[in-house]
């Protein structure tokens, strides 16, 4: 399926231990599964915006070779670095990849109610 030129997405931001790391997930219309991510690290440039970079394409092209989220999810989930961050109510963050398997458990979880009004 092409590309649409508009997609609706949502944008997490999430402390890492290498800054914020902000993550762009995008649904084609109607669609509950992910279609592809962005990943952006709050600082410019450097070996761990390139990662991050990459690991959003990574997942992006995984998406669209129909592996599950939940797939991507258990891979990411749980890796650490030498930074965990606390990110509020006794939640860590283990990594940027940790970070994103976050992220992409919410995408996964039933919209409020005010959400569905919406559509």
């Amino acid at each position: 399926m092409p590309r649409p030129e508009v997609l609706k997405g949502k944008t997490r931001r999430i402390k890492t231990g290498c800054g914020n790391l902000y993550i762009t997930v995008n649904f084609h219309d109607g669609e509950k599964e992910p279609n592809e991510v962005f990943i952006r690290l709050g600082k410019a440039g450097g070996c761990a915006a390139s990662q991050s970079e990459a690991v959003g394409r990574l997942i992006t092209l995984a998406l669209r070779a129909k592996v599950e989220v939940a797939e991507i999810i258990k891979q990411l989930k749980g890796i650490g670095c030498q930074e965990p961050t606390f990110i509020g109510m006794g939640e860590k963050t283990l990594s940027c990849p940790d970070a994103v398997a976050k992220a992409l458990e919410k995408c996964l979880e039933p919209k409020p109610a005010e959400d569905k009004k919406e559509e």
